[in-house]
């Protein structure tokens, strides 16, 4: 049986909104033995994926009617949120765990994966953006709460942008109006890397975007996920109207 390195949800949806899933599974695929030599308590940790964020963009994608799209491929065989020369697309080290499978991984095998897993991703993540000229990409990611050795994060959702900050400035504006949260403008981490995601699929077409980081303890389960999903919803769709094209 092929391997499937994506999946769409709604794939028949008419919406301009486009919700997508970089890291949604911890998977890895058969050709490389369905393991990378870590332990299940590795594979079960935000190295290996975005716990909880695959439940949030399914949820958030139906709420408001959009296609969106997963991985269906750890990002430790390779990560679709990088750009293709990016240092840490291919990790041999990730918060304080040594990737085993990684570890001889040359050129030749990067390449493999490339085309194998990260490739097709893209490709079907670009197809879906280009069917709209207005194309919103919401880009779903989630985060933990304490790296090891490092201070607790205090954050409960953090919104990342680069320079288009149109949809992101709103939807900050709305979050920060809600009592029970403390939000973060490009935190945990900065919004913008050359050739991630984003930047491919949203800027370099003009493409209005934001990506969404939700900590990863709020979202364990399938109820925690729906409702960030009914929560963020009509909160994006109130920040399009405030934005101009």
């Amino acid at each position: 049986m092929t391997f499937v390195p994506y999946f769409v949800h709604g794939e028949n949806r008419s919406s301009r909104w486009l919700i997508t899933c970089d890291h949604a599974t911890n998977t890895v695929p058969p050709d490389l033995g369905g393991t990378l030599g870590l332990p299940a308590s590795d594979m079960a940790r935000h190295i290996a994926f975005d716990p909880g964020a695959a439940g949030v963009t399914r949820a958030l994608a139906d709420a408001l009617d959009a296609p969106a799209i997963l991985t269906n491929f750890s990002r430790l065989v390779i990560d679709p949120n990088r750009g293709e020369d990016d240092p840490t697309l291919l990790m041999r080290l990730y918060d304080g765990s040594v990737i085993p499978g990684n570890r001889a991984a040359n050129t030749a095998e990067k390449e493999r994966r490339l085309n194998a897993y990260y490739r097709p991703y893209h490709a079907a993540l670009e197809g879906l953006a280009a069917r709209h000229d207005d194309t919103v990409i919401v880009s779903i990611h989630s985060f933990t709460r304490q790296l090891k050795s490092r201070p607790s994060r205090p954050w409960h959702i953090g919104i990342l942008h680069a320079y288009d900050r149109r949809l992101s400035d709103p939807l900050i504006a709305a979050l920060d109006n809600e009592p029970d949260l403390v939000v973060g403008r490009n935190e945990p981490y900065p919004g913008h890397l050359p050739g991630d995601a984003i930047d491919r699929h949203a800027l370099h077409h003009g493409r209005q975007n934001t990506l969404i980081e939700v900590r990863n303890d709020l979202i364990e389960t399938e109820a925690t996920q729906a409702a960030w999903g009914a929560r963020l919803a009509p909160m994006l769709a109130a920040a399009l109207e405030q934005t101009t094209d």
